[in-house]
């Protein structure tokens, strides 16, 4: 990283108390964890299963449940990088007050940052919910099965549709992290946008958001993106290294 716009960087940290941080695919690739959309991503081998087709037949819930283990198996078991522990690190140091992410990976938790204190506009997909009554599924038990008898699966209390807990195209956003995205975003006292391209909305509309409002956007990203002239600082390097790098300094 270069090494001024390293002493901005550090300079805005210094100040903040109530700094949130908006992270995008690239902080998890190094996790070995693909972007979907990019080339040779899932969503140019697969088309997306549609909310709205999970929901009205049993072959695409089929098709979705033996797509996700598949790809959990392809993946292995992904573990934070040094992106997320930094991450983790300044909220420990009460610098960075709320994580907001369009991952699904949990690794901002696993890299011991608190539930309440991670906002999933996208969900997750460690888990899986009935969406008639919420509640909560483990994979590993819903895996079980599905290998046995290849049947999706359906809630054991009211019967409903049990699906990841993944926010599939079409589906509505989730109205709670919405809310508490925006209210983290008004409350910041710094917006730093981490490995995100900034292109995919609602989620994109947070950073923007908060330059409206003149609360600094810093936009840490591999690739320029069409965000950055709001920014106060843009840093274009690899994710992982410029983290480590700021942490270590």
């Amino acid at each position: 990283m270069d090494p001024d716009k390293q002493q901005q960087l550090a300079g805005l940290l210094a100040d903040a108390s109530s700094a949130v941080v908006f992270t995008g695919a690239g902080i998890s690739t190094d996790s070995g964890i693909p972007d979907f959309r990019s080339p040779g991503g899932l969503w140019s081998r697969f088309r997306p299963i549609e909310f709205n087709d999970f929901i009205s037949s049993e072959e695409q819930r089929r098709e979705a449940w033996q797509r996700k283990f598949d790809m959990d198996a392809e993946l292995g078991n992904p573990r934070p990088n040094a992106g997320h522990q930094a991450i983790a690190r300044l909220v420990e140091l009460g610098i960075v007050s709320a994580v907001i992410t369009q991952n699904i990976d949990g690794l901002h938790q696993a890299a011991g940052i608190t539930p309440d204190q991670v906002i999933e506009l996208h969900g997750n997909s460690t888990f899986a919910r009935c969406l008639d009554c919420s509640l909560r599924y483990e994979l590993e038990a819903i895996k079980a099965q599905f290998l046995v008898d290849l049947q999706p699966p359906y809630c054991s209390e009211c019967g409903g549709i049990i699906k990841s807990a993944v926010i599939s195209f079409g589906q509505m956003m989730p109205e709670l992290e919405m809310a508490r995205a925006e209210s983290v975003t008004r409350d910041a006292d710094l917006f730093i946008a981490i490995g995100s391209s900034l292109q995919v909305y609602p989620a994109a509309g947070f950073p923007i958001l908060a330059a409206e409002i003149g609360t600094p956007l810093v936009i840490i990203n591999r690739d320029a993106t069409d965000l950055d002239h709001l920014a106060e600082l843009v840093i274009l390097d690899e994710i992982t290294p410029t983290l480590s790098s700021l942490m270590d300094n």
